[in-house]
């Protein structure tokens, strides 16, 4: 009882708050109405619904059968894992069963029979769904910590992947960064990936299992030690950017790159007590609904938020249908207490909740589309809410919607882009030859000359052949009797009429010399 209320106390400042109501029925002047607050669900055991992936294949323990040792019995291998016995296999699924009666069940690794060639291991966490940390990530290993492993997330459910932090117990050798803590962190430092040594060094007991990814410490640089300021919490998880994002995950890896070596060196006479054994991992946290729901519900075999404020989505990502009238934004945490929802409107509501983002002071009411829509954008916006940029322009990321200068134009070059439009990035279009954002360089063997042409007889190439002559350092101008594009070709090769024509013309061309000097030698004589 008293371990339940000690884990309930723990849970508390993060688990409970403000923002846990959504809506609430008010009644004004102007009549009964909804009132809208930002909103989000409450945190919970997240390895209850996730799907996880041990790779690569083979690298389970038990098919075919072995024997391992343990680093207190080093030479007492009378372990076995075997995937056909359910009592000796240590399946995958091991890592989130419960244990009763204190019997640690566990993820089993093959052994490091094949040392040297590394013991790689990956395990993989995922949701199909963003979710938020709301606490520490906790690893169980038994029989010892890995050495050397990495932590890692996704936010695109496993298509890339970023580093999350890294563990070794000489992070200078293992990764050639310096060992650091995450409470010796600033404010202005608090989501920068770090490499530790607190859980990889070997320390001989049993108690010392755990590895940790630490977000209570990083939210404590805000909310202070024992996480009771949580207002300024909220207000630099909305404020501080990438701070968010760095709490938010789809998926995350376990990267296992060298196994407990019980304190010592690697004992190539016996390898059988070198594998990774995972008994548990703990994720706690919350479904990313954007501030706009307060329940998140499992269905259908994934996570889905019960969304409000006239959202939909499996985040609250958009606007329901005849609701967009204005742009979808994520809820905020600010204004401090209850926040801003930034509710979606109905469609045909009063022109006042068109937003234009400053770019237009007038809107219109499309009767037959049932929308309002800004009218004359400035600033080279276009779109219904002046959201988007002109032909010819792109979103200026550094600045927010409502800058006069969101929009930068493209500037490509008129001669090598194919058109004067560019991408999301401000990168252009280019034509065959030409590279850079704005298509105005070109690519190694092509030339400038009012557009990017391939260069045949410059240095990076073979000068041209066989008596050949550059022009304009574009082609080479090849002698009789040679072709190819650096005259490097004789037509006799490559083709006996071509050398039977050149012959003709040469003699040709000597019977006419002759014949001309004949002549002029006779009228020398008449003289």
């Amino acid at each position: 009882m008293l371990y339940l209320l000690a884990l309930l106390l723990h849970h508390l400042p993060l688990a409970m708050g403000q923002y846990d109501i959504c809506k609430s029925w008010v009644t004004t002047d102007d009549g009964p109405s909804w009132e809208f607050y930002a909103c989000q669900p409450k945190a919970m055991r997240m390895k209850d619904y996730v799907t996880v992936r041990v790779d690569p294949a083979g690298i389970t323990c038990g098919d075919p059968p072995e024997r391992f040792c343990t680093h207190e019995n080093p030479y007492l291998c009378s372990d076995e894992c075997d995937a056909s016995n359910p009592d000796l296999a240590h399946p995958p699924k091991l890592m989130f069963d419960s244990e009763d009666e204190g019997l640690a069940t566990y993820w089993q690794s093959v052994t490091w029979r094949r040392y040297p060639e590394p013991l790689l291991a990956n395990i993989t966490l995922s949701w199909n769904k963003s979710i938020e940390l709301t606490d520490d990530i906790v690893i169980t290993f038994e029989y010892g910590r890995p050495t050397i492993m990495m932590l890692e997330k996704s936010l695109d459910n496993g298509r890339t992947w970023h580093p999350y932090q890294y563990y070794a117990d000489d992070c200078m050798e293992a990764f050639s960064m310096p060992a650091r803590r995450v409470r010796d962190l600033s404010t202005t430092s608090a989501n920068r990936v770090l490499c530790t040594e607190e859980y990889s060094r070997w320390v001989g007991s049993k108690k010392e299992k755990t590895v940790r990814f630490e977000v209570r410490d990083r939210f404590a640089i805000f909310a202070g030690p024992d996480l009771k300021n949580m207002d300024n919490l909220y207000t630099r998880l909305e404020s501080a950017k990438g701070l968010k994002d760095f709490f938010t995950v789809t998926d995350l890896r376990m990267r296992l790159l060298r196994p407990a070596l019980g304190g010592t060196y690697v004992q190539r006479e016996n390898l059988y007590k070198y594998f990774y054994a995972v008994s548990n991992i703990e994720v706690t946290g919350r479904c990313k609904c954007n501030l706009h729901a307060n329940l998140c519900t499992f269905k259908e075999g994934s996570l889905q938020c019960e969304c409000e404020h006239n959202t939909t989505g499996q985040d609250c990502g958009k606007c329901k249908k005849n609701f967009r009238s204005r742009s979808w934004r994520a809820g905020s945490y600010l204004p401090l207490p209850n926040g801003s929802p930034n509710a979606c409107a109905a469609a045909g509501s009063a022109f006042g909740n068109c937003e234009c983002y400053g770019h237009s002071n007038r809107c219109s009411y499309i009767d037959f589309l049932n929308v309002v829509t800004c009218v004359s954008c400035k600033h080279n916006t276009r779109g219904q809410h002046c959201q988007h940029c002109r032909l010819g322009f792109y979103r200026n990321s550094s600045a927010e919607l409502d800058d006069e200068n969101v929009c930068i134009e493209c500037n490509c070059n008129q001669i090598s882009s194919l058109h004067d439009r560019c991408n999301e990035t401000g990168y252009c279009e280019c034509k065959e030859g030409a590279t850079g954002p704005k298509c105005d360089d070109c690519l190694p063997n092509y030339y400038w000359r009012q557009g990017c042409f391939p260069n045949v007889c410059d240095e990076e190439l073979l000068l041209c052949q066989n008596g050949g002559t550059c022009y304009q350092n574009q082609r080479c101008v090849c002698p009789v009797g040679f072709k190819g594009v650096l005259c490097q070709q004789s037509r006799c090769e490559a083709d006996k009429k071509d050398c039977d024509g050149a012959h003709s013309v040469r003699a040709g061309l000597g019977t006419v010399l002759l014949v001309v000097l004949a002549l002029q030698l006779r009228g020398f004589m008449d003289l």
